[in-house]
């Protein structure tokens, strides 16, 4: 079998995985990570016995798939020099800052016809993974993703950052196009927006309600879908998933019975499943799940979100002003 031979542009938190995953696949060379930190760049490198850059361009002239993990407003010119230069790329979520840049990105690669896969990770959560077969024909999504205060990752909006997972998991588990949205959110300790929720009513009726939080106590990945004659319980974090069908037989409170099902996968890697897929992808010329057209569907609605919280803060704060002024 071909080697793949690939490398990871920006090493921080993300990147260092990255470069992990890739150096314990088989058939993949791991040629060299890229930073713009060189103390970072060397010692990723050392750790995964690759070479090390400071200037990303000069290890795209050495490799055929990079995975691009560089902060979010770099995606873009990091993209596009990568396609460019005629190399395949996993580019991270959210996949560019704008519509734009992403049409950009999708035409470039389908123009050289190249790979461009976006790193929506949860996609490949083999929790995720066994809720496919049991979809059928889901009515109401609801869905929390509740995660404590951290550092990192607080330049953007948490709606860009943390429900951009759940949107794109919603829009390929309901096949019918998005009516409208329904928002609410607020900065609690940025800047930025930092509790959000949105409710998704789609042409068909089913409706998805999404709360994300990056200001809790505690820690929930959960998503739960409802569909007629059963109900899916995904435990995101944990790797689980509960599948629970009804049958025709009553219960003498009224309720049928029921038959519930419990897998577990804890010992799976989803960033590994999600970079195997990648060098697969990259090894038989395929088009990804993930690729660009998804990544900038689930884009165009988080920026719907984001624009329509953003029209509500607006409103609220004109509003107290014109309050302040009568007083």
């Amino acid at each position: 079998m071909k080697i793949i031979k690939a490398g990871v542009i920006g090493v921080g938190y993300l990147g260092r995985f990255h470069a992990q995953k890739y150096q314990a696949l088989e058939d993949v060379e791991l040629v060299g990570v890229a930073d713009v930190d060189p103390d970072r760049a060397r010692q990723v490198a050392a750790e995964c016995g690759c070479a090390h850059f400071s200037d990303y361009k000069e290890l795209l002239d050495q490799v055929e798939a990079v995975s691009i993990a560089v902060p979010t407003s770099f995606h873009h010119q990091v993209g596009f020099d990568a396609l460019s230069a005629g190399v395949d790329i996993l580019l991270e979520k959210p996949m560019t800052v704008t519509l734009a840049e992403a049409d950009e990105l999708i035409g470039l690669a389908e123009k050289n016809k190249l790979i461009l896969q976006v790193g929506h990770l949860e996609r490949f959560n083999p929790a995720v993974l066994a809720m496919k077969p049991f979809l059928t024909t889901p009515v109401f999504i609801e869905s929390d993703r509740i995660s404590s205060f951290k550092r990192r990752g607080v330049d953007v909006d948490v709606v860009l950052d943390l429900m951009i997972h759940d949107i794109d998991i919603i829009l390929t588990i309901i096949d019918s196009p998005l009516k409208t949205i329904h928002t609410v959110g607020a900065p609690v300790v940025t800047d930025t927006t930092d509790i959000a929720n949105a409710r998704l009513i789609f042409e068909n009726g089913a409706t998805a309600n999404i709360t994300v939080s990056r200001v809790s106590l505690t820690n929930v990945r959960k998503m739960r879908v409802f569909q007629p004659g059963s109900y899916i319980n995904v435990d995101f974090a944990n790797k689980k998933i509960m599948t629970l069908q009804l049958e025709d037989e009553l219960l003498e409170s009224g309720m049928p019975k029921h038959s519930k099902e419990i897998k577990s996968f804890a010992g799976e890697d989803a960033l590994l499943n999600e970079i195997f897929h990648f060098v697969d992808h990259v090894r038989s010329r395929t088009r990804p799940d993930v690729s660009g057209v998804e990544g900038r569907r689930a884009l165009e609605v988080v920026m719907q979100v984001m624009e329509q919280i953003k029209q509500h803060q607006s409103l609220e704060l004109f509003s107290k002003i014109q309050a302040a002024a009568v007083k």
